[in-house]
């Protein structure tokens, strides 16, 4: 019995985290309206995949990974933010004493300069397979719960 209960719970973790997190989806799934949006807007976008994430569409092109850049659209094809990756030495200098304070050991395995669509500049750091953001300053904002 108690093996049955929890198989039943890892099988509802597991089904939980992946209907949280982004889906890959199909191009001919984005709304004609996103992908106007990112022709406009990126015209030298690329071999771009596309995400679902929390009700938006996320372009991702460039780089040896194909994301080196991404974006998001709303589904009416608004734009939300872009994500330039950047090398993890290009953070401000309060991500790395944040992460030596809280993480001991760890290390950034990613980073990106994310700018909004009303042109406010943040930082996303990933640590330990979780992104944290960071403001413009290099304070920590928050840890995004995909």
């Amino acid at each position: 019995m108690k093996r049955i209960i929890l198989l039943s719970v890892l099988a509802g973790g597991i089904l939980a985290s992946t209907s949280v997190s982004a889906q890959r989806i199909k191009k001919s799934d984005v709304p004609a309206e996103v992908l106007s949006g990112l022709s406009k807007k990126y015209p030298q976008a690329t071999k771009v995949t596309w995400e679902k994430e929390s009700g938006n569409f996320e372009a991702n092109w460039g780089g040896k990974s194909g994301e080196d850049m991404s974006v998001q659209f709303t589904p009416a094809g608004q734009f939300v933010e872009e994500v330039r990756a950047i090398p993890t030495s290009s953070l401000p200098a309060g991500v790395a004493a944040y992460v030596k304070s809280r993480y001991k050991g760890a290390r950034i395995s990613e980073a990106g300069k994310v700018t909004d669509a009303q042109g406010k500049t943040s930082y996303e750091a990933e640590i330990k397979g979780k992104d944290m953001i960071f403001d413009e300053n290099g304070n920590f904002v928050k840890k995004e719960e995909e």
